[in-house]
């Protein structure tokens, strides 16, 4: 029932027509954010104006306490409804970037790893290649096909650190080909990505990535703990003897 509240809020928010004053106090701001942040949970359904306009039909009734016009039994109707329009994404997803990967697949040298990841060298490194097992810092910019950005550290101005088997196939895979210093650009599939299910609401459900990554540092490991010292065992007890100990000898005869 939150899930149904959220996405029927964010479209109303996203979607109103009514025209308002910008946000002036510290707390029309904040509703303002709040409108904008859950607007974005839902984003990723690309909902028509005609769908959306029911949807704030809805959302407009319920508030102001108006009888509802269906009943309650299409509530469990909106998960099949939003995973069809999840699955209409993905694929549509999925085939406009098929265009995108052939070209940059023939990019000058660049390489089609197995997974399908294109990896473009951008500027050789001089140190060493990480394995899947270390932990890396790196700097790195993130967009969509069309170049518009969803993450970037190097905007943000710092360096992220991570273990390189702890993230996306995709990364995983390609900066174990980047020597430290060096600078590549990743083209990921979204099955080397967020795979159907996309990231929150800034990266729909198949969606293909571009990440252009500088490896700065193959971090050291922390140190290993030093092993506690075996523990002494305990001193077994003596067998007894099988025989009892022999008495003395009888006294001689007088």
């Amino acid at each position: 029932m939150k899930k149904i509240l959220l996405a029927v809020f964010a479209c109303f928010m996203a979607g109103s027509a009514v025209a308002a004053d910008a946000p002036m106090t510290e707390d029309q701001k904040t509703l303002y954010f709040l409108g904008k942040a859950v607007s974005s949970k839902i984003k990723q359904f690309d909902f028509s104006p005609e769908e959306a306009k029911y949807v704030q039909m809805g959302f407009a009734e319920a508030l102001a306490g108006t009888p509802s016009k269906v009943d309650e039994t299409y509530g469990m109707k909106l998960n099949e409804y939003l995973g069809k329009k999840q699955e209409a994404i993905v694929l549509k997803q999925k085939e406009a970037a098929k265009p995108f990967l052939e070209k940059m697949s023939k990019e000058a040298g660049a390489e089609k790893l197995a997974s399908g990841v294109v990896y473009i060298p951008v500027k050789e490194g001089t140190g060493v290649t990480p394995k899947a097992s270390d932990m890396v810092k790196v700097h790195y910019h993130g967009t969509f096909p069309d170049g518009k950005v969803f993450d970037s550290s190097v905007d943000r101005g710092t360096p992220a650190e991570f273990p390189l088997g702890g993230v996306i196939p995709c990364w995983t895979e390609g900066v174990q080909k980047i020597k430290v210093g060096g600078k590549a650009r990743l083209v990921c599939p979204s099955d080397t990505a967020y795979g159907d299910q996309g990231a929150g609401g800034a990266i729909p459900g198949g969606a293909t990535l571009v990440f252009e990554v500088e490896l700065l540092e193959i971090l050291k490991e922390p140190a290993a703990a030093p092993a506690k010292p075996a523990k002494a065992e305990k001193a077994k007890p003596a067998k007894k003897a099988a025989a009892k100990e022999a008495k003395p000898a009888a006294k001689p005869a007088n």
